[in-house]
């Protein structure tokens, strides 16, 4: 064995070969990653795209949504109209913000003229007026026309970071539609649409609820994680590069 061969500075064949192969299986995880995020982004802007087609279509009847939700199992954000008479004994309370302030989004079933109801999402009041009676103006009579859009509900808690809904004190931080239904006093048998409905920013009397309170803010950072993720990948390669460069000392 030549002096060369076993200078400080070279390497030996099964440290290397072993270096070689971790670093493989690296970098195929990191590829596998940042590939991975391609698919979520084009996924991400085909549903975006939806989201804005839906928006910008002219409100639907009813009948029609609930069809189209029955074949495809999603109309979140499809315009929507829907007549009947609001049941404010039945109202719930999602916790929600709005502008900076903490409060409730109003959930009130609406009565439709063929008997079902469906609950619709009036807006949001701050914290201090959950009470109804604190705005009494609001609870409108008679029959209604509500524009908004259409939700999906939720098959499950969509966080278990969020906290359990409180139904006895009529307080709830994920949208359990069939809780909701429950626990607000409908007419036995009655039947409850699939759907959610959000209503637009129409003024209701006395200015609350607060109308128009659905965000539509879906992050799209994908592209960013996938030149992450394929960034590692090429440092990685850089590095095993110059560790293969360097002189093979024999063990």
């Amino acid at each position: 064995m030549t002096e060369a061969s076993i200078g400080t500075g070279g390497r030996s064949r099964p440290r290397t070969a072993l270096l070689l192969g971790l670093g493989l299986v690296l970098m195929l995880i990191l590829l596998a990653l940042g590939t991975w995020q391609v698919q979520r982004l084009q996924w991400k802007q085909g549903l975006l795209q939806t989201i804005d087609q839906r928006t910008h279509s002219v409100p639907r009847p009813l009948a029609e949504v609930e069809k189209e939700f029955a074949s495809t199992g999603d109309v979140d954000y499809t315009p929507i109209t829907v007549s009947g008479t609001f049941l404010h004994s039945g109202e719930r309370h999602f916790y929600a913000t709005w502008d900076g302030d903490a409060g409730f989004n109003v959930y009130t079933p609406l009565a439709l003229d063929d008997g079902r109801f469906v609950l619709v999402n009036r807006g949001f009041v701050p914290y201090d007026l959950k009470d109804a009676a604190k705005r009494a103006k609001g609870q409108v009579t008679g029959k209604v026309t509500i524009t908004g859009l259409a939700r999906n509900p939720l098959p499950a808690k969509p966080s278990m970071m969020l906290p359990d809904n409180d139904v006895a004190k009529n307080i709830f931080y994920w949208k359990d539609r069939d809780a909701m239904a429950a626990s607000a006093g409908l007419p036995a048998g009655a039947t409850l649409v699939p759907i959610f409905i959000d209503a637009d920013k129409t003024p209701n009397p006395g200015g609350l609820p607060v109308g128009g309170v659905t965000i539509i803010d879906l992050p799209n950072s994908h592209l960013q994680y996938a030149m992450t993720w394929y960034g590692l990948a090429a440092a990685l390669a850089a590095v095993l590069i110059l560790r293969l460069r360097r002189p093979v000392k024999e063990e």
